[in-house]
């Protein structure tokens, strides 16, 4: 029987490094994601604050690119935008931990694999 295992971290190397234990492990499958907020959109050039080309506020503040005017006001609304919230949007949980390791591993291994995860540092 296997399960799944949804490990946050906080630097893509610290995942990185769970990740190849984990393959020495055999496990049936892993990968690494980073975690957002916002969409992402691909930007192909450099913004420039002083030109006024900038959709919103949380473009500037948390490099989100919301892709329309009214993404751009949501976005901007959000209390990490202005950077006056707690912890930069605050809300417990993962904040601050973008790099998400998700693996299926097999029931055997689980509580290792728990371990290992606990043991780099990630937050199960």
């Amino acid at each position: 029987m296997e399960k799944n295992v949804l490990a946050y971290f906080k630097t893509q190397e610290e995942a990185r490094e769970v990740l190849m234990k984990l393959q020495v492990l055999r496990v049936a499958e892993a990968r690494i994601d980073r975690v957002t907020r916002y969409p992402q959109e691909s930007r192909e050039i450099q913004i420039n604050p002083i030109t006024g080309n900038v959709t919103s506020l949380a473009e500037l503040t948390q490099d989100a690119v919301g892709g329309t005017h009214e993404a751009g006001v949501l976005m901007a609304a959000d209390p990490a935008a202005s950077g006056m919230s707690l912890g930069g949007g605050g809300g417990g949980g993962v904040t601050g931990r973008d790099i998400l390791l998700t693996a299926i591993v097999d029931e055997s291994i689980h509580p290792q694999v728990l371990h290992l995860v606990e043991q780099t540092g990630g937050i199960v």
